[in-house]
């Protein structure tokens, strides 16, 4: 019998709504529309599919100030992590929200209508406080308090939800079970006991012997409940897991295991986020829950030392174990035993038993250059998976970021450098010099600083989709804005999967050199006025303190320069 739902009732906005959805759907081309952003596209659909019961909608201000600062809902009931819907103050203004308004909210892939809000309150949040409540600390290495920071907009709008339509998926659609398909499903196979596993990584032998040990110590049946919304920036993409995940479900016995995919947007919040999975597995019908070692932890702060210690989560989850009404299964670390060839639980291992680890770091290396990876570590379908998505480094692509003043030798070295990886082979290399791409992708965009943010990261985004393909990519714009750069290798390396390899290289000519050889005159017609926003005129460059490489045309010949970025390539294995 699956569990009950958290709060006693599961919300299916979607199933309650049904009978008027055709009439939402009317109402909503009437109205205001917000265009959901990928996070908040990912929580409406656990909202209005009932997997984030009993939230009903976006929290409102009571609400938000009670689950920041107690962990629950204005009502009591246990809820660790805000659940909110940002506007900025143009949006406020552009679509006359109000409390009382009502507000359709768009799917940021087709635009479609999903649901209409009607707005309780709008308010200012406390975003320092969340961070340092929710996540422990107002820390920028922490991956949500980067996003609350830079992406997170200055107001939140608290209101309940009428749902129109579940988003559409087209990826693994067999596997993408609701709360109310996946308790259907248990009960049709009679599962009275359900292990739930969360994981945002591929998985191993370790996680097979780890949930068929939980399962059958407990009479239970196997949930594999993978995360396939946003996770850490620079997981692995979840195409290449769920392909993972399908393998490696040929290797239960037979009818102990379910995959089924979760569409969550995680926080990365250690102990709160540990007790959100519980409730959320709840909600989707299973008794168990798996929580591991620094559960859903980011890893290290600014200071090098873990964001949370390695048992917080599964002490915060004790804690309210009355409450959450699942019981918690914790996570015990795997060794492998070549003498009896299986895994044991590492504090279960007889003193001076040899054992066998291999750890993600040490994975990784042995993907990038090809190693050997042992079958007792993985299976070879798995292997196969992961090496089709992540090759070893010779093939895969990469950016190289060149930024510069105008005329400082950037676009010669660019142009060098095109022609010497073509000769090298083995991939296709693109070129995208700044003035050219801002043609060809954004001729509407003008010097200021916002329209120079806006090109590079039309640049970056280019960049990003070509290197994770394959190639070699190199862009040269100007780059002066030190957040201009970031916000270059962050989107590289986040999106460009396999090819999110990037190198920054600052051509540091300086500026009377530029100035001196500048035959198309802009500095003059910049010092004359005649150009606003010009780097080194009117407009400070920042000197880049992060550059992989700098180089300077008055100091070396450009086929030293090139050769010198060969050699950087080459110490990073991708030539």
């Amino acid at each position: 019998m699956a569990n009950s739902p958290h709060g006693g009732v599961l919300k299916n906005l979607i199933a309650r709504d049904e009978h008027i959805s055709d009439q939402l759907k009317e109402e909503s081309l009437t109205l205001p529309y917000l265009i959901l952003t990928e996070r908040q596209l990912c929580d409406l659909e656990l909202i209005t599919n009932g997997g984030f019961s009993p939230l009903e909608g976006f929290l409102n201000e009571a609400d938000y100030k009670n689950v920041v600062d107690n962990l629950r809902l204005a009502n009591g009931v246990l809820f660790p992590i805000p659940v909110t819907l940002d506007v900025s103050q143009d949006d406020i203004d552009r679509l006359s929200i109000a409390p009382g308004s009502r507000v359709a909210l768009l799917d940021p892939r087709d635009e479609e209508a999903l649901a209409i809000i009607t707005v309780e309150d709008i308010y200012t949040p406390d975003r320092v406080k969340e961070a340092i409540q929710v996540f422990g600390a107002d820390d920028p290495a922490h991956p949500s308090v980067a996003y609350l920071r830079s992406k997170v907009k200055e107001f939140y709008v608290g209101g309940k939800l009428q749902a129109i339509k579940a988003p559409t998926h087209f990826d693994y659609v067999a596997l993408r079970y609701t709360p109310t398909e996946l308790r259907a499903h248990f009960k049709k196979l009679a599962w009275r006991k359900v292990v739930a596993f969360q994981t945002r990584n591929p998985m191993h032998r370790a996680h097979r012997e780890l949930t068929v040990r939980a399962a059958r110590q407990r009479q239970a049946n196997v949930l594999i409940h993978p995360v396939v919304g946003l996770t850490k920036p620079g997981d692995v993409d979840h195409y290449t897991r769920v392909r993972v995940y399908e393998a490696i479900m040929q290797k239960y016995p037979n009818g102990m295991g379910q995959l089924a995919l979760l569409p969550l947007a995680m926080r990365m919040a250690g102990p709160r986020e540990a007790v959100w999975h519980a409730i959320i597995r709840k909600n989707y019908g299973a008794t168990h829950f798996i929580v591991g070692r620094d559960h859903a932890g980011p890893g290290k702060n600014s200071q090098g030392k873990d964001f949370y210690g390695p048992y917080d989560a599964q002490d915060l989850v004790i804690k309210y174990h009355d409450e959450l009404q699942i019981e918690m299964v914790p996570f015990q670390q795997m060794t492998y035993l070549p003498s009896t060839d299986d895994y044991q639980p590492i504090d279960e291992v007889p003193k001076g038993v040899q054992t066998l680890d291999i750890s993600g770091t040490e994975l990784r290396k042995r993907l990038r250059s090809g190693a050997p990876i042992p079958d007792w570590f993985s299976y070879d379908a798995v292997v196969k998976v992961l090496r089709e998505s992540y090759p070893p480094r010779n093939k895969q692509g990469f950016v190289l970021f060149l930024t510069g003043l105008h005329n400082s030798g950037k676009d010669a070295i660019a142009k060098a450098l095109q022609v010497t990886l073509h000769q090298q082979g083995g991939r296709s290399v693109s070129l995208l010099l700044g003035d050219t791409i801002r043609q060809e992708l954004g001729s509407e965009t003008g010097f200021s600083a916002d329209d120079r943010h806006e090109n590079i990261h039309r640049i970056a985004f280019v960049s990003a989709e070509l290197s994770r393909a394959g190639a070699a990519v190199i862009a040269a714009p100007t780059a002066p804005q030190d957040r201009t750069r970031q916000l270059a290798r962050d989107t590289v390396q986040q999106s460009g999967g396999s090819g999110g390899n990037f190198f920054l290289i600052h051509v540091a000519t300086p500026l009377e050199h530029c100035e001196k050889t500048d035959r198309h005159g802009l500095y003059s017609r910049a010092r004359r006025g005649d150009i606003k926003g010009f780097a080194g005129v009117d407009e400070p460059y920042e000197t880049p303190e992060d550059a992989d490489l700098t180089v300077d045309v008055t100091q070396q010949s450009i086929s030293e320069i090139v050769h010198s970025i060969v050699l950087l390539l080459e110490t990073n294995s991708l030539l």
